[in-house]
Order: structure tokens, then sequence, then C-alpha cells
């Protein structure tokens, strides 16, 4: 039987939580590209675009911290997946290809991937990396599709890529620590981006 987490723990993740939620509620107030600080060039406009939307945020949250537990090959692929999903999808955005459903498709991305992570399960590396590969193309998508107009597309790719594989890095690292100690946190977690990812679907 697991031991319950102790005081210490509780204050370490609270400390790691702090920042997060401040992210996370100057983002449910933000709409893409309105932040003052996106107008400063193509590159930065990039970087910060996947920390406006909640949805972005949590898919890429919940997708780190469920690669922690994952098959070795499908956690030493996800930083690919994360950036070969995001150009892609934002080539197609560019390419003036429509994908039917993208918002509501990057809802369901935040609810499957915080089921996935609320139960813990693990997947084939073939499956597995396949999903996340179409999660990931619909948030590319939305990314690309909101370039704005004069814009340098390679910085701004560039810039959204570094962004969206660092947050799943740090899922994954945060994901790894919290299972050593107890995976009832991970699960806990899934439970409320899973419910966050249904209440953007009813939104």
């Amino acid at each position: 039987m697991q031991a319950r987490p102790s005081r210490r723990t509780a204050r370490r993740l609270a400390w790691l939580g702090a920042p997060l939620a401040l992210l996370l509620a100057s983002a449910a107030y933000a709409h893409p590209g309105q932040l003052p600080h996106t107008h400063g060039g193509s590159f930065l406009a990039g970087l910060m675009h996947p920390l406006t939307g909640l949805d972005h945020l949590l898919a890429m949250l919940a997708i780190g911290l469920w690669s922690c537990r994952q098959a070795p090959t499908l956690r030493r692929a996800m930083p690919a997946l994360i950036a070969l999903g995001m150009v892609c999808g934002a080539a197609l955005a560019w390419a003036g290809v429509p994908l039917l459903g993208v918002e509501f498709g990057i809802a369901s991305s935040v609810l499957l991937a915080g089921v996935l992570l609320a139960t813990l399960v693990k997947l084939p590396s073939a499956v597995g990396g396949t999903l996340v590969f179409a999660f990931i193309l619909l948030h590319g998508h939305a990314h690309g599709s909101e370039l704005a107009p004069g814009a340098s597309a390679l910085l701004y790719a560039l810039g959204f890529v570094i962004t969206s594989v660092a947050i799943t890095l740090v899922g994954r690292h945060a994901g790894a620590w919290l299972a050593q100690r107890d995976s009832r946190w991970l699960r806990g977690i899934g439970a409320a981006i899973a419910a966050a990812g249904g209440a953007l679907m009813l939104g």
C-alpha cells in the first residue's frame, strides 16, 4: 500500500504549483495573440502562443505527465513527436488545408489526455505515439492559423515548437518526481485536466 504524501511533499507541490496556477489564471483571461509581449516579433509571439490558451497548456502538460510512465522508446520520441505534430499541423494551416472541428478536437484532446493520465494507462509505443501526434496536429493547426500578417512563419513556428516541447518535458520530469512519491497525485491531476477538457468541450 502506498504511503500518504508527507507534509514536505505537499509543500514542494505547492511551490511547484504556484507558478502554474498563476500562469493558468492569466491564460484563462487571455486570447491567443493578445498578450502585450507577443507583439515583439514572430519568434516571441510563437514562444508565448502556447501559454495564452488554457487548452494548449493543459494538453501539453497532461501529455508530458503521462509520458513519464510510458515505454522508454515512446518517452525518447516524445519531443520529436511534439515538434513534428506542431510543424505538420501549422503547415496544413498555412497551405490552406482546413481541418474540420479543430477547436472541438483540441478540447477533446485535453479530455482524453487527462483520462490517459488519470488511468495511468500504458500504451504500446506505436499506439501512444500515433495518438499523441494526432492530438498535437490539431494544436499545430490552430497555432498556424493564427500567424499574424507579415510575420515570419519560420520564426513563429520555431517559437511555438520550443515552448510546446518545453512544457511537455517539464511535465515529464514533474510526473517522474510525483510517481516516485505517490501516483495518486498523477491520477488526481489527470482527473482535474479531464474535467477541464470536458468543460472546454461544453463551452
